[in-house]
C-alpha cells in the first residue's frame, strides 16, 4: 500500500510538472497591447470634415504591403495637435479646400517594419514609384528611413490639401504598372490632392518643400499648406512637403507603440 501510494504520488507530481511546462509558454506569450495616453484622440472626434486616406493600412506605400500596427483607417493625434489641425481646416474650408491626412500617429512597430524593409536590399517592389533615383542602400544615410520617428510621439502628421467637393480616388491594385512619384500629375498615380509637384512619400529632392525647380501652381499649393499650418504652430520638415509637427509637443521624448485602432484610445469612443 505504501509503495502504491508513493507511485501514485510520483505520477501526479510528474503530470503536474509536465502541465506547468506545457502551459508556461502560452501564459508568457499572452500579452495585451499598450494603450494610448489620455491626451490622444481620434482626429474624427475633433474634426470629422478632415479627409483621411491612411496609406500604411494599404499596400500602396513604399514597402508594398500593409504596415505593422495599422489596424484601422484612423488618424490618431495628441489632442492639442488635433485641435490645431481643426483650426487650420476652418481656414481652408473658407477658401474652398479641405485637409487630407495620409498618416498621423505611427507606432514604433511600424517604424521597425520600415527598418526591416530598408535592410532588405533585394526588395525593390515599389522602387518604380517611390524611389526611382535613390539607391536603396542609401536610405538610412540620406535620411529617408530612421530607427525612430517623430510620428510615434503623436503630434506629427503627413497631409495635403484637396479641393471641395473632393473627387474620389481610385484604389491601388497591387501589381499594376508603377509611375515615378515625380512624374506630371496626369501620369502619376491619381490623387484628389492639389498638385504638389510629387506624390506623397516621394523619396526624391523634388519633394523638398522649397525645391527651386518646383514653381507656378505647384509651389503655390505647397505654400498654401505651409503658410496655413505654420501660422498655427506647426513646423514643416524641409525634405517633405507633406510632413508637419505641431509644437510644443506634449510628448517630445516619448515613442509610443500602441496600435492604430480605436481600442487603443482608453475610455474613448
Amino acid at each position: 500500500m505504501t509503495r502504491l501510494s508513493g507511485a501514485v504520488r510520483g505520477l501526479v507530481t510528474a503530470l503536474a510538472t509536465l502541465l506547468a511546462v506545457t502551459t508556461a509558454p502560452t501564459t508568457a506569450q499572452a500579452t495585451t497591447d499598450p494603450k494610448a495616453p489620455d491626451d490622444f484622440v481620434a482626429l474624427s472626434t475633433v474634426d470629422p470634415t478632415i479627409l483621411q486616406e491612411i496609406r500604411y493600412l494599404t499596400p500602396h506605400n513604399f514597402v508594398g504591403e500593409p504596415i505593422d500596427g495599422y489596424r484601422q483607417a484612423l488618424c490618431i493625434l495628441t489632442r492639442p495637435a488635433a485641435q490645431a489641425l481643426h483650426r487650420a481646416q476652418l481656414r481652408l474650408r473658407r477658401q474652398g479646400y479641405t485637409l487630407k491626412v495620409y498618416d498621423c500617429y505611427r507606432p514604433q512597430r511600424a517604424v521597425d517594419h520600415f527598418v526591416r524593409w530598408a535592410e532588405d536590399l533585394d526588395d525593390h517592389a515599389m522602387k518604380g514609384e517611390f524611389y526611382p533615383h535613390v539607391d536603396k542602400s542609401r536610405l538610412f544615410e540620406d535620411g529617408y528611413i530612421a530607427e525612430k520617428s517623430g510620428h510615434s510621439r503623436g503630434s506629427t502628421m503627413d497631409l495635403t490639401i484637396v479641393g471641395i467637393p473632393a473627387r474620389p480616388t481610385r484604389p491601388y491594385h497591387p501589381g499594376e504598372p508603377l509611375v515615378p512619384c515625380y512624374a506630371p500629375r496626369a501620369a502619376r498615380f491619381p490623387d484628389n490632392s492639389l498638385d504638389m509637384g510629387t506624390g506623397f512619400d516621394c523619396f526624391d529632392p523634388l519633394a523638398h518643400t522649397l525645391d527651386p525647380r518646383v514653381q507656378g501652381r505647384q509651389r503655390a499649393n505647397r505654400l498654401l499648406l505651409k503658410n496655413t499650418l505654420e501660422d498655427l504652430g506647426f513646423v514643416n520638415l524641409a525634405e517633405e512637403w507633406w510632413h508637419y509637427t505641431f509644437t510644443p509637443e506634449p510628448h517630445p521624448d516619448s515613442y509610443f507603440d500602441f496600435p492604430v485602432t480605436r481600442k487603443s484610445l482608453t475610455g474613448r469612443p
